[in-house]
């Protein structure tokens, strides 16, 4: 449960810098705690989808990941960035990514660029 928190907590901080580095990536939210609770939330959506849906779309996309030598990797992980941009809109989640090339993209780079930085500074 412990290491489930964990990864929350890094994916939301991850997020949080998208947002701040980002100009298409956005939260809009009121206050300090709403932004907290938002970026929690989009956590969660997001550690959903990767671990639901991306298996799913990198099998199926398995022809391309080997042509591309792994590059399409990156199209993959913008795609699920937008599907969560997507799902928080369904859920009125005040979270946006407003166009896949750049925006996605980009924000998926960053998102697993913290991710990965915050998991090597992380014990275990």
């Amino acid at each position: 449960m412990m290491s489930f928190l964990i990864r929350l907590v890094v994916n939301g901080i991850a997020l949080w810098v998208a947002t701040r580095i980002i100009d298409g990536v956005t939260i809009s939210s009121d206050s300090s705690s709403d932004e907290i609770l938002t970026l929690l939330v989009v956590a969660l959506i997001f550690g959903l989808v990767n671990a639901l849906i991306k298996p799913v779309v990198q099998l199926l996309s398995l022809p391309l990941l080997i042509l591309t030598l792994g590059l399409f990797t990156l199209v993959v992980n913008a795609l699920m960035f937008w599907l969560t941009s997507w799902i928080s809109d369904q859920l009125d989640v005040p979270f946006h990514v407003d166009g896949f090339f750049w925006e996605a993209v980009l924000g998926a780079l960053v998102v697993s660029f913290v991710s990965w930085v915050l998991n090597l500074l992380l014990p275990g």
